[in-house]
């Protein structure tokens, strides 16, 4: 398996940038140098993640989430640990 962390992820199934490969291993987000625990999705190129908004699901169910703007710093946490 790579050592390289994708430039976008999705926890979400129905998502076309869902891999639950890569999130079996475990993917850790420093956001703007903050570790984030809540992150639905990220984009490294864009510069964003979605994090959960509350306990709030819209109608089918899903997690509302808010798109916040800045430095995403995407890591394998099996690496970060050895």
């Amino acid at each position: 398996m790579s050592d390289t962390v994708p430039d976008r992820l999705s926890t979400d199934p129905d998502s076309k940038f869902f891999d639950e490969k890569l999130l079996e291993r475990g993917i850790g987000i420093r956001f703007n140098g903050v570790e984030k625990t809540n992150v639905e999705e990220y984009c490294v190129s864009e510069g964003w993640v979605r994090v959960a908004a509350g306990k709030t699901t819209d109608r089918h169910g899903k997690l509302l989430t808010m798109k916040l703007k800045g430095k995403v710093e995407p890591y394998f946490r099996d690496t970060a640990e050895a």
